[in-house]
């Protein structure tokens, strides 16, 4: 039976076969001539993207010479009208699938290859863009198709209508950030690098302009974000040129300061100058700095306790002046001010001898400060971040720099003028600071004054 069919049916399948066939040769023949072709013509054009597009296209192609073959070889055939009318349509269905995969994949490809090279001044939407082209190639490929087997396109087309504006009204905010990207950017505004200050008051360095948001890096390091739609409706103070960068950072530090008691007490002045001949140094530093911090709202600063002491409960006046003027900025080390207030001791004791002898309870007691150091999240790495990190620091922060560098770290000068001077080789500036008495403000002024010079420095 099945021989018979053959026997009457040979040619209606052998010419079908043989047409698919010699599309087959012809293929393989046709990529072939193609790809040396292109590979030629590249070498001279020299184009970038030329291994991407025949990587992309290679196996699509002979697809696509085969579907060509096997929807000749069904018009040949001896197939009814309706029969091949059908298989027309699925094989032609096919051919759009391939080619609109094909060539969205090319696209995207390429996008990626392009926009990688592209040095843009800020990080570029590209996930944005490929989705886009590929949803578009995807609308458009379901539109042919429907085309091809007669389908209605108009509700889809409104569906798809309904949801673009749907989508729109979604990320409508994303969409103004990204024109107040694009605005920022081409409209030369703000750069990366430049120093701003926000009308909310943050500030800090422009770190990145992306298609979202402005990155800002804060003096304490933090990374502020602000949406590019927002930022272009607030008022920003600019900076344009940033400042010379330290060669090291300058970091703030803050301190607990603790008292502890020694259990040596002095009842005469004899017996004062013998034991602040062997305390240690934290116990002559509190007795000479604690009313600073204390109080520190007053100027000028209040007398040192052992002044205090021989005045109050001694009742030297002569001596209790002349512990008073002894000016502590004219010393660099602990050491020195020990010595200097032992010799007006001594000598009031050589020229007048031991005096009244302090009542029971009234005694100097000799008391040590333990300080604790602690780190701030506050470094800067340029005047400018500096001066914005000097106006928050706690004024425990400007004490340990200003005052405890000078004298407990034997350094003779403040942590900021070393910082400028040694980092930033701002010598002029460096000077000035170190000239201030400081103890002829309060903290509160000191920060004011420092500020206002290092503003005049950087205008």
């Amino acid at each position: 039976m099945i021989i018979e069919w053959l026997n009457e049916n040979w040619l209606s399948i052998t010419v079908p076969a043989i047409v698919f066939l010699a599309f087959f040769v012809v293929a393989i023949w046709a990529r072939r001539t193609l790809y040396n072709y292109l590979d030629g013509l590249f070498v001279k054009t020299k184009w970038e993207g030329s291994e991407i597009l025949l990587q992309t296209v290679r196996t699509p192609f002979f697809q696509w010479c085969l579907i060509l073959g096997a929807y000749t070889a069904i018009q040949v055939s001896t197939l009814s009208l309706n029969g091949k009318a059908l298989t027309g349509k699925i094989l032609g269905s096919i051919f759009i699938i391939s080619l609109i995969w094909t060539v969205a994949s090319l696209a995207v490809k390429l996008l990626q290859f392009y926009l990688q090279k592209i040095k843009a001044p800020f990080t570029f939407p590209t996930s944005l863009i490929i989705n886009a082209v590929r949803i578009t190639f995807v609308v458009a490929g379901v539109l042919i198709l429907l085309d091809i087997w007669v389908v209605p396109t108009t509700p889809l087309v409104l569906v798809l209508t309904i949801g673009l504006l749907v989508a729109v009204l979604a990320s409508r905010n994303e969409i103004l950030n990204i024109f107040s990207g694009f605005q920022l950017i081409f409209g030369d505004l703000i750069k990366v690098g430049n120093y701003i200050k926000l009308e909310s008051g943050e500030e800090g360095y422009v770190s990145d302009i992306t298609w979202r948001n402005i990155q800002i890096k804060a003096p304490d390091d933090k990374i502020i974000l602000v949406p590019n739609s927002k930022f272009t409706k607030t008022t920003v103070t600019a900076y344009r040129e940033p400042l010379k960068k330290a060669t090291q950072p300058f970091r703030f530090y803050t301190r607990l300061h603790i008292k502890e008691l020694t259990g040596l007490k002095a009842k005469n002045l004899s017996e004062l100058v013998n034991i602040l001949k062997d305390v240690p140094d934290s116990v002559v530093y509190y007795h000479t700095h604690s009313f600073i911090e204390e109080y520190q709202y007053l100027t000028p600063q209040p007398a040192n306790e052992f002044a205090l002491w021989v005045s109050d409960v001694i009742g030297d006046e002569i001596l209790a002046e002349k512990l008073s003027n002894i000016d502590t900025f004219e010393f660099s080390t602990i050491g020195e001010l020990r010595e200097r207030i032992m010799a007006v001791i001594n000598d009031a004791l050589s020229t007048r001898g031991d005096g009244r002898s302090a009542f029971e309870g009234r005694e100097f007691h000799f008391i040590k400060s333990v300080s604790v150091v602690l780190t701030t999240p506050y470094i800067a790495h340029d005047l400018r971040e500096f001066v914005e990190a000097l106006r928050k620091v706690s004024i425990n922060s400007l004490y340990f720099h200003i005052f405890e560098s000078r004298l407990r770290l034997h350094r003779g000068v403040n942590d900021f003028s070393i910082w400028f001077q040694d980092s930033l080789d701002e010598r002029e500036l460096s000077d000035k600071i170190a000239a201030l008495d400081p103890y002829n403000y309060t903290i509160e002024d000191l920060r004011s004054i420092i500020i206002q010079l290092i503003e005049e420095r950087i205008k």
